[in-house]
């Protein structure tokens, strides 16, 4: 049983749902990055997920753009992300997941990228524009290694992709929460209890919902149905406003903190 499952488990026994934070890797440094990470683990986030930024990051909205870009200007990489995720493998217990999009990773060789993040310590690994019919190459790679190639779910997807991508998933379900990019939302969209329900019906798997999530409140929603919840731009944005502050750190930890403690109070139904 890998790191991803064991969490999901151990979740369950004591009646928690999970909080998986989201950092763009290198925004506003690689050093901050994992301070960040550390310091998301020490506060109670569950799994940790780290965006490679990319030029064209098709899935991402303007917030996460934003600090794709201020990345790539500290010149973050996968090259230079791996190691600062070694380094953090002995001191957070927590899964560590790679969001990454398909052309770093076929840059990189993807045999060899699997294998190196494996190695550094990730558990999992999301690539949003790799569909299933042409995901098999990875999937092999990754399935051997022992990574988690976990699947985006979109809500437009019917019945028949819905257990064609459960079938595949390893680790758990990210459910898609709304159509298009990622961004901070006043609310969550009104069918996401369907959504939930129909991807229920295929899988005993995991399900965890990102997208426009950004308060505890809308975490809390959430999983009253959902096994985690996926909080990314809301944090960036964060990040931003706070860039120069010498207490940035502790300050994203806070609102870390209160979103995980809305993952305690919920339960599904």
């Amino acid at each position: 049983m890998g790191r991803i499952e064991e969490t999901f488990h151990r979740l369950r026994r004591r009646g928690e749902r999970a909080l998986i934070p989201y950092f763009t890797a290198g925004d506003p440094g690689l050093e901050v990055t994992r301070q960040l990470v550390e310091e998301a683990a020490a506060r109670g986030a569950d799994l940790i997920e780290l965006g490679l930024p990319f030029s064209d990051p098709l899935a991402d909205g303007p917030t996460i753009q934003r600090a794709s870009q201020r990345a790539l200007a500290q010149g973050a990489s996968l090259a230079k992300l791996l190691p600062v995720v070694a380094s953090l493998r002995g001191r957070v217990s927590a899964p560590l997941i790679l969001m990454s999009y398909l052309n770093p990773l076929h840059r990189h060789g993807l045999a060899a990228a699997v294998q190196e993040l494996v190695q550094a310590g990730f558990d999992g690994l999301i690539v949003p524009d790799l569909p299933p019919e042409e995901g098999r190459p990875l999937d092999r790679l990754a399935r051997a290694a022992g990574l988690d190639l976990i699947p985006l779910v979109a809500p437009t997807s019917g019945p028949e992709r819905l257990r064609l991508i459960a079938r595949r998933a390893r680790g758990f379900l990210y459910l898609v929460a709304l159509t298009g990019v990622t961004g901070a939302r006043a609310e969550l969209p009104p069918d996401l209890l369907r959504q939930i329900r129909e991807l229920r019906a295929v899988t005993s798997k995991p399900i965890c919902v990102g997208f426009g999530l950004s308060t505890p409140e809308h975490v809390r929603e959430v999983v009253r149905w959902a096994d985690g919840a996926i909080v990314g731009s809301a944090i960036v944005r964060r990040i931003e406003e706070l860039q120069g502050d010498p207490g940035m750190v502790g300050k994203i930890g806070g609102l870390i903190a209160a979103l995980k403690g809305a993952t305690r109070d919920g339960g599904q139904g």
